[in-house]
């Protein structure tokens, strides 16, 4: 009777709040639509960009192109078709896009003529295309693939086998240190390389780069002869930990020159239009668990290297070039806002833009014109342009969910500062109810990130707003070792993960309570990733919540290492699970179950190869044998994060059913 009260109350609360038609409810969740990979023209008459739909009928997303002149005057569809068109970029007479689209079944390239919608595929490569650029003149687009490799490391011969008999599918011989990657799956024996295309006819593409190495990012020079990229093209590349450098490869030629040979990562490299300067990105392996890099220059032959920019809060991104070639813009994220910068050649900088927001997308016209993606916590992403030179003069030009939002209820946010345990500053934020009442008592949430090396912001977020709907309170907080506060901060755990980011975590929920409105009773804890180790590490450290769901989660790190689809975690410890096994015991939630009283949901993808459902099954199966309150949630087919659009809602609809189930 007492369990048939609950589903009665609980149904009826819920029912009650999702009928509200001023909020963002369950219904809301698939309307939402966005836009991403704006490009402006070079003349900066025109920007395109991509708009993101799910369609419902498919349950997955669709993407096709858009464009519009800088005003936001006219706004038209370009491409149309229940696939996903991306990356598009203008030609350097900005008279044709090049786009990748999977409109065929696999992603390849592809270009429009403005003038007249004609399209023409220029690609059929089995495994796709990635990395599309122009070079100079608008002749060639050079590009990445995958080039698979079918010798066997131990090659044998069946006898023939007789007509017509059914025999068992070949074995797999592996040798490679990684030889799966989640999101995909198994990855064929092959390497990355680029070819170049004439970007008029098509015909068969020239491999420009060679050797059993994998590549990336092909950047032009000024005259079109070279392609620079990054890769490890050197022995036991595999065990080099990411120890990227820029090789220049000659189009013609295919002759190849190392330009930079330090102990870490370089990449992410740019062209200085007159095509006498590299900027790029990197830094000095010091043997840190997670890096923030730099902004590097040198010149086009890899002479004259010079620091840029460093000591940032955390690693730049979007570099691009100043038309005039005085300089490089780039974003950077700090304390939960991604904002853009500029920096000269001769290492002055300045902040271009300002406030509590995310820009991402950033894409520069000869002329000043920037074209950008911009988020912040009351506006899901939207696309704005603005000039470099007065930025402060920002004009949105496509807001694509104004129709979903108009009417609705948003919470607000409000920004803590607070100190941990030891003293430490830690930056978080409180998401207040729907109607908020500083007289009574709410539930609250605390969402952790995953990474864990990340950082929460101040972006727009759905299932935040979602709960405020329903009347809780949303705690999330960036702890020692997220981004954004530099390299110091990120050390914080430093071979100590989970660590002292579980105090920081815990003084931000007092921080919270000591706000009076904050109902102790009704606390819940929840993240996904990172955000799950944390999750089961607090539960086996406190009681203070009433449930948790620990979500894709490490539960046990002398096995995770070894199954997870790559080498890295292995270096998040001083020494090997065989050689220091009490260290992943000590650090591994799994240890700490016994001391588990909090009811504990548990979700995670049945094909995920991060963090394998083995994991999870493992958490589970102990917290049963111990006969603790848990469910283990299995989303079919599913990686690590979900694909699918219903299952991301069902993510949501199964943490409000649980916390709400053991709401006092």
């Amino acid at each position: 009777m007492k369990a048939l009260l609950y589903i009665v109350v609980a149904t009826g609360f819920l029912n009650a709040a999702y009928a509200q038609s001023d909020r963002i409810t369950k219904e809301t969740f698939m309307d939402f639509e966005s836009v991403g990979s704006p490009n402006i023209s070079p003349d900066g008459e025109m920007i395109i960009f991509s708009r993101t739909t799910i369609d419902k009928m498919r349950d997955a997303p669709t993407s096709n192109l858009w464009m519009t002149d800088p005003r936001g005057d006219r706004v038209r569809q370009f491409t149309s078709g229940s696939w996903r068109d991306s990356s598009p970029v203008f030609s350097p007479d900005s008279k044709r896009v090049a786009m990748i689209s999977d409109r065929d079944g696999t992603a390849q390239l592809y270009v429009m003529w403005l003038d007249t919608r004609e399209v023409a595929k220029l690609t059929s490569f089995e495994g796709g295309i990635g990395s599309i650029t122009w070079s100079p003149n608008g002749t060639q687009i050079a590009f990445t693939s995958f080039v698979p490799q079918s010798e066997s490391p131990l090659p044998i011969r069946l006898p023939d086998r007789p007509t017509g008999a059914q025999w068992a599918r070949g074995a797999i011989v592996e040798s490679r240190l990684s030889w799966a990657a989640d999101g995909s799956g198994y990855r064929p024996v092959g390497w990355t390389h680029v070819f170049v295309i004439d970007a008029r006819l098509g015909g068969t593409p020239k491999q420009i780069t060679d050797g059993d190495y994998n590549h990336s990012n092909p950047q032009w020079t000024a005259d079109g002869k070279t392609i620079y990229v990054s890769a490890i093209r050197k022995p036991d590349a595999e065990y080099l930990r990411g120890d990227t450098e820029i090789y220049a490869f000659d189009v013609e030629s295919k002759s190849v020159t190392q330009l930079t040979d330090r102990m870490g990562p370089d990449g992410n490299h740019q062209v200085s239009p007159d095509g006498q300067w590299i900027a790029y990105t990197g830094f000095d392996q010091r043997n840190f668990t997670s890096h923030i890099s730099s902004i590097y220059l040198m010149d086009k032959h890899g002479g004259n290297k010079r620091m840029l920019a460093g000591d940032l809060a955390s690693s730049p991104g979007s570099l691009t070039w100043a038309w005039d070639n005085s300089g490089v813009y780039f974003t950077v994220g700090e304390h939960g806002s991604t904002n853009l910068r500029f920096v000269s050649v001769t290492g002055e900088m300045r902040q271009i833009t300002h406030g509590a927001q995310q820009l991402s997308g950033f894409s520069l016209a000869r002329n000043g014109r920037v074209a950008a993606v911009v988020s912040n916590w009351k506006r899901p992403a939207h696309l704005v342009t603005f000039d470099v030179r007065t930025p402060d003069r920002s004009s949105v030009i496509v807001d694509v969910n104004d129709d979903v939002l108009a009417g609705k209820k948003l919470a607000d946010i409000e920004e803590m500062w607070y100190e941990s345990a030891d003293g430490l500053r830690v930056q978080g934020w409180l998401v207040k109810p729907i109607d908020f009442d500083p007289e009574k008592k709410y539930p609250m949430v605390l969402w952790i990130h995953g990474g864990p090396w990340s950082m929460y912001g101040v972006g727009w977020n759905w299932a935040w707003q979602n709960w405020a709907a329903l009347g809780y309170a949303v705690l999330f907080t960036n702890p020692r070792g997220s981004t954004g506060y530099g390299q110091a901060f990120v050390n914080g755990i430093q071979f100590s993960y989970p660590g002292r980011d579980f105090d920081d975590l815990m003084a931000g929920v007092d921080a919270a309570i000591a706000k009076g409105w904050i109902d102790e009773r009704n606390l819940f804890v929840c993240g996904g990733s990172g955000g799950g180790v944390l999750t089961a590490w607090i539960v086996g450290h406190t009681d203070r919540f009433a449930a948790a769901c620990s979500m894709r989660p490490v539960i046990n790190w002398h096995s995770f290492v070894g199954t997870t689809d790559g080498p890295s975690w292995y270096y998040q410890f001083e020494a090997f699970p065989w050689e220091d096994p009490m260290e992943y015991a000590r650090r591994s939630p799994l240890s700490y179950v016994h001391r588990v009283n909090t009811p504990v949901l548990i979700m995670t993808g049945e094909a995920d190869l991060r963090t394998p459902m083995s994991q999870s099954e493992e958490y589970y199966r102990a917290l049963k044998m111990l006969k603790k309150e848990t469910l283990l949630v299995r989303m079919p087919e599913e990686y690590h994060g979900w694909r699918r659009s219903s299952r991301q809602l069902a993510q949501q609809l199964y943490l409000i059913a649980w916390f709400e189930k053991f709401k006092k």
